[in-house]
């Protein structure tokens, strides 16, 4: 970890950041950010992982946080209030209360895998930590970070008992990482011999920490799996997006007499196969299964031309409004696939619609899959409409993005 060492051994310039009355009103209230264009002047420019301190117009002290030179997003917001000190018995404070708040999770061999720092919820913006069994997978949305990992890691490593450390990095970061970092590195311990096994409730998975999208495996669905499940008893299940496989093998095992699997990637299709053979013995028939690498739009509509129909259809896409100008758009995207997805469901079959937006409420989700299910003369029944897994919990409204929708169409 020498190359940390070297960036945390860096001496840190102290910025002086005066905010407009607005930004300073929302930081006092809890928000985790600070944008550029909400800021009146600094007293340097700073350097990208410098603590800057937040003053209101008046220079009274507002909060403290982590100074990004580039991108919208100027401050990550670590403190707001009274003045305090930012250094590594802070932070270790910040990750000794998240892991406190996962406890639930050490005491359950059928999940070995879960978020254990969620970033702006957990008062660490920027900042994630996916465990999966003794691996940890921190990613990073900013380098501010990077000045901080050579203390945060080993304390990590201690609160978890871990034997590994892998960094993760968000794809904006590519050219802004220092010489020495690189996105899938070993930061403790040996480097992974290929994907890291896990058990999620308590069926068997494998996570790519190095090269897989964002830490390996998308644990937020956790929760939703077991509920989908739940529905597939003796059902043709239709999985949309399926990623590494995990709701086609947990329809599986709630004992689907047929799953058939949808993903533009054939790295998630080999991942599903490798998943599927994994749990073959936890099945509780004979499920015959099949997949497709394909775009979802284009395979929906070549099932429904071969008059396909599904007990169950699932549809989990990545999000459509990657920024706010997206969202009009992605709304018509999640209107397009309610109606392909109506169309290969049979008649009193299971709608499973999800929706990782984080700029679309779920409110306006809900109303796109309802009136888009009115709309074809269509009703839905027993709805149950779920949002985040407990191990990410949302502390701020930006912070929601996750929600889902289930019902019964007739």
């Amino acid at each position: 970890m020498g190359v940390l060492e070297d960036l945390a051994s860096t001496p840190r310039e102290r910025l002086a950041v005066h905010a407009t009355a607005d930004a300073v009103r929302h930081l006092r209230k809890g928000h985790p950010w600070l944008w550029r264009d909400s800021i009146l002047r600094t007293n340097s420019d700073g350097s990208t992982g410098d603590l800057a301190v937040v003053f209101d117009e008046r220079r009274n002290f507002c909060g403290i946080g982590l100074w990004d030179r580039e991108g919208p997003l100027a401050v990550r917001m670590l403190h707001a209030g009274t003045p305090t000190t930012v250094d590594a018995d802070f932070l270790a404070g910040k990750l000794i209360d998240a892991v406190a708040h996962r406890s639930m999770f050490e005491s359950n061999p059928a999940t070995t895998a879960w978020r254990v720092v969620h970033g702006e919820n957990d008062g660490l913006p920027g900042l994630v930590v996916d465990r999966f069994e003794d691996v940890l997978v921190v990613r990073l949305d900013t380098a501010a970070w990077l000045p901080q990992l050579a203390h945060i890691v080993p304390t990590l490593v201690e609160l978890c008992d871990a034997q590994t450390v892998i960094l993760r990095c968000s794809r904006r970061l590519g050219s802004l990482l220092p010489a020495g970092i690189s996105d899938g590195m070993t930061l403790h311990g040996q480097a992974p011999h290929g994907r890291v096994p896990f058990r999620e409730n308590g069926l068997r998975f494998s996570a790519d920490v190095v090269n897989g999208q964002k830490t390996g495996h998308f644990l937020d669905q956790r929760d939703n799996r077991i509920i989908a499940a739940s529905r597939c008893d003796n059902a043709s299940v239709l999985d949309v997006f399926c990623n590494s496989g995990g709701f086609s093998v947990h329809a599986a095992w709630g004992g689907a007499q047929s799953v058939h699997s949808i993903d533009l990637s054939p790295h998630a299709i080999d991942a599903l196969a490798l998943h599927v053979d994994m749990n073959r013995d936890s099945y509780p028939r004979a499920t015959t299964f099949s997949s497709e690498t394909a775009d979802a739009f284009d395979a929906l509509k070549q099932l429904r031309r071969a008059g396909e129909l599904f007990d169950v259809v699932i549809v989990d896409p990545p999000s459509f409004a990657p920024r706010q100008t997206a969202v009009a758009a992605a709304l018509r995207a999640y209107r397009r696939l309610t109606e392909a997805a109506l169309e290969l469901l049979t008649e009193g079959g299971t709608l499973v619609q999800a929706s990782c937006s984080s700029r679309i409420s779920h409110a306006e989700f809900r109303d796109v899959v309802i009136s888009t299910i009115r709309g074809q003369g269509r009703s839905m029944h027993d709805i149950v409409e779920t949002a985040h897994a407990p191990d990410h919990p949302i502390t701020f409204p930006e912070g929601a993005y996750l929600k889902a929708i289930f019902g019964r169409v007739t």
